[in-house]
Formats: structure tokens, sequence, C-alpha cells
């Protein structure tokens, strides 16, 4: 099987300080994947690694099969939005597109024209002039009308409102299930979000801590509520990742699939057993001392 994205022992060194510690993973070709991490976690560092911004200090990358830095035939089939200072920008929006279009050969003109029209984009204004949210659906359109193999979506949504929040969404889905291709997106609105991503990738504090089917991982956190005694004795053994108590009621957030026995005992003995959203088990699983 060629993978998409092959990432093997990388790592990546700022100077003394190590951004990125051994982290590898695989990526197929057709999934829309999420990569979730706290502020300095190395979610861009990563990404700027597979965009070829920067070479890596360690270990090996592969873009459908070769490496990725300094090639120009794998990188015309990458592209990478992310939030950049637009202040000095004074092509137009139709010369920034025209620009996609000649440099990425899976640019589609047509469907970047329907993205225009459904943000409302001024096509004869400069970039500098957009407002922040309007610069946002500018490069969220190249990105989606880019149509190449590996599509990065560093948080790409900065800037816009809600309804326009809602037209990505609606767009990148739709699309990719007409021209599918790898998509990553690295994001902060995590509970807005999730339903997008087929998996997940959580790296904290450099490194690659989990990887897993979005169904699955959520499948594997909860909730466990009752008396603390019970609760206490119910949980022996298992993952804790968080736990609170107010009187003699005590709630713990649990790591860990639970078989249909452990979640008859739980029912026998009055616990309640909760669901875990994708954003609370993304706290808990990078709070400090997990």
């Amino acid at each position: 099987m060629t993978f998409a994205v092959e990432v093997k022992d990388v790592s990546l060194n700022y100077h003394e300080v190590a951004a990125l510690k051994n982290i590898s993973f695989t990526l197929e070709k057709g999934k829309i994947y999420g990569l979730l991490g706290r502020n300095g976690a190395g979610k861009t560092s990563l990404l700027s690694l597979l965009a070829s911004l920067r070479e890596q200090t360690g270990g090996t990358i592969r873009i459908l099969g070769d490496a990725p830095f300094e090639n120009p035939e794998v990188m015309q089939d990458v592209v990478f939005i992310y939030e950049k200072d637009n202040k000095d920008e004074s092509e137009k929006v139709i010369g920034m597109l025209k620009f996609a279009e000649r440099y990425r050969p899976h640019f589609n003109m047509d469907y970047a024209m329907d993205l225009v029209k459904g943000f409302n984009l001024p096509l004869n204004k400069a970039v500098k002039k957009l407002s922040k949210g309007q610069q946002s659906a500018l490069f969220v359109t190249i990105g989606l009308a880019s149509r190449c193999p590996l599509t990065i979506f560093d948080e790409a949504y900065l800037g816009m409102d809600a309804p326009t929040r809602e037209i990505f969404y609606k767009e990148l889905l739709e699309d990719q299930s007409n021209h599918p291709r790898t998509i990553i997106i690295s994001t902060h609105l995590v509970s807005e979000m999730d339903y997008l991503f087929d998996e997940v990738l959580i790296i904290d504090k450099g490194t690659l801590i989990l990887q897993e089917e979005n169904e699955t991982l959520i499948s594997r956190g909860a909730t466990i509520t009752g008396t603390a005694n019970e609760v206490d004795q119910f949980v022996k053994g298992l993952r804790k990742l968080n736990e609170q108590q107010l009187g003699n009621t005590k709630r713990v957030v649990i790591y860990g699939a639970l078989s249909k026995e452990q979640r008859n005992e739980a029912k026998e003995k009055g616990l309640e057993v909760g669901v875990i959203s994708l954003q609370d088990l993304f706290i808990h699983l990078t709070g400090e001392g997990m």
C-alpha cells in the first residue's frame, strides 16, 4: 500500500530546542485528518515539514512515495493554507486565483469561482484591502480549488465568522466526496469541527501521543459518576484522565474501552456511564500531569 504521507522517526530542532521528537505515522489517501495539540505542541512545525518550508533535523518524510524537500514534482501536489500577514499584498483576488491555477496542476477555476460567489469575495479588490475574514475565505478557496493530493489547513478559519466557517465545512465535505484527497486540518475549534475528521492525531510537547479513528477514539473515553466510594472501586486499574468531587458525588474521566460486563457492573452499582466529546478527551489527554 502506498500511503499519501509516511513520517518515520522525524525530529526537528530549533538551535537547542526540540520542537518535534521522533514522530512516526502514516496517512492514507482520501481521508480527512484532524491534527490537535495545545499552543506550542509542534503542530505547525510538523505541517511546515510536510509543506517543505523547512527540512527535518532527523528521520524521513515521504509524500506519495518521494521525499518532498526541494522536490518540485512532489510539492506541486501539496497545498499549505495557513495564517499570514497580507498587509503588503497588493495583488487582487482574481490575480491570486490565476497564480494558483498556473502552479497547481489540479486547480479548478470554475470551482474557485463558485467558492468566490459563495464567500461573496470581490474579485478586483487587492488582498491587503480585504477584511480578515475575507482573506481567510480567499485562501481557503485556493486550498479547496487546488484539489492537491495533500491539502493542509493550519487554523485556516481564523477571522471567519460562524456562517462563513459553515460554508467552508460544507464545501470541504462535498468536494472531498467528489474529489478525494488527503486533507489535514489543524484546529483549536475541536467541538465545532470534530465531525469532519476520519482520523485524529494528537501532538503534545513535540511528541505524537496517539493516532486513532475518530469514532474509535471517542468510544474509548467515558465518564463515571456516582458515590465517591463506588466510583473509586470501579475505576481502580483503569486509566484516569481527570476527576472531580462535590460532596460525596464523584466524576472520573477514564480512557479505555469498557466491556459489556464492566458496563453492566457499573449499572448494578448505580453508576452513570457517560460519553465524552473529542474536545474534552483532547483537553484531558494533553493536560498537565497526564
